[in-house]
């Protein structure tokens, strides 16, 4: 395992970070609690030491899980990084989403005592909340910085004119900065190139993809309209028929190597400036077997512009996962 500094931060991370959205049993895809332990045995031995989770997953199942696994396998506090998220509603009352200053005081406490740790590595905002003043949460999030609760902060999925926005506003008002940017980013998803990685790369700020393989239909299992997840995410997403030509071309790169086309996707991945750690989500042990290895393979200049040709533009996703024709 590779080790990298995230984003400007003197944080050390490994090249990849396993994903805990799949933990829990709030829907038929997900894998319960002895096969998310075994997950996060399986990427610790193999040295990531960095796990990203969220409130909402699971309606806090997944923290749950996180915080019981790494303390059953006896997992030094210190040697892990943890993340989280918040922002999505976690109950039906009025002040139980977003992010606002009573929101994201009640949310921390919450994740704390779910993942059963005194302070977070790395927390961050899971959308861009348009209700809130962006004052109002960095001087929230910089202020759990300063109490211990939080050692760094992060963004996710939204507009680079937005995160520009919380960026400059942390910097005039000597707030907490965000070190993270988790947004989607893969070869079938290419439009943040345009603008929030190179606004991330310019600012100091890691990016840590999430659906770093489309889904799965990257790893080659699968073509696109095929994702088995039921997420509002996965039923909008990886749909094209335009993006075959970018999976034939992943499985023409891997086949010519020898390794399988999931292994190919994460290089590639790694190989773009500002990616720091993939995000990855796995419901099989085996799956993380091709990041792994992904982790020490050098993709040559001829096999990126073979990976990269076939990839058509597309009209930027909705950062909110909105079902089509739903009202904005």
């Amino acid at each position: 395992m590779e080790y990298v500094n995230l984003g400007a931060s003197g944080l050390k991370v490994s090249r990849l970070c396993l994903g805990c959205m799949s933990f829990g049993a709030s829907n038929d895809w997900m894998i319960g609690e002895d096969e998310s332990r075994a997950m996060v045995a399986k990427a610790w031995d193999a040295g990531v030491n960095f796990y990203d989770t969220a409130d909402v997953y699971s309606g806090g199942e997944s923290e749950e899980i996180l915080g019981r696994a790494l303390k059953a396998l006896n997992i030094p506090r210190e040697r892990v990084v943890i993340a989280s998220k918040v922002y999505q509603p976690m109950t039906g009352d009025v002040n139980g989403r977003g992010l606002s200053r009573k929101h994201i005081m009640d949310s921390i406490d919450g994740s704390l005592r779910r993942l059963q740790t005194d302070y977070l590595d790395l927390y961050q905002i899971h959308r861009f909340d348009m209700g809130t003043p962006i004052e109002e949460t960095l001087e929230a999030l910089t202020d759990l910085v300063k109490a211990g609760k939080v050692r760094y902060l992060g963004a996710s999925s939204m507009p680079a004119w937005q995160m520009a926005k919380m960026l400059y506003a942390s910097d005039r008002l000597r707030l907490s900065r965000f070190i993270a940017m988790q947004n989607n980013y893969s070869l079938i998803y290419r439009e943040e190139e345009r603008e929030m990685n190179p606004l991330c790369l310019a600012e100091g700020v890691g990016l840590i993809p999430y659906s770093p393989i489309g889904g799965g239909v990257l790893a080659g299992s699968r073509r696109t309209g095929t994702v088995r997840s039921q997420s509002i995410m996965a039923k909008t997403r990886f749909t094209r028929p335009e993006d075959e030509a970018v999976i034939d071309a992943t499985l023409a790169v891997a086949a010519a190597r020898g390794v399988n086309p999931a292994e190919i996707a994460i290089a590639w991945l790694l190989s773009k400036p500002a990616v720091t750690a993939p995000i990855i989500g796995a419901t099989k042990l085996a799956q993380l077997d091709d990041p792994i290895r992904a982790v020490g393979t050098k993709l040559t200049p001829e096999e990126v512009a073979r990976l990269e040709a076939p990839y058509l533009t597309q009209p930027v996703l909705d950062y909110y996962f909105r079902p089509p024709n739903t009202p904005k």
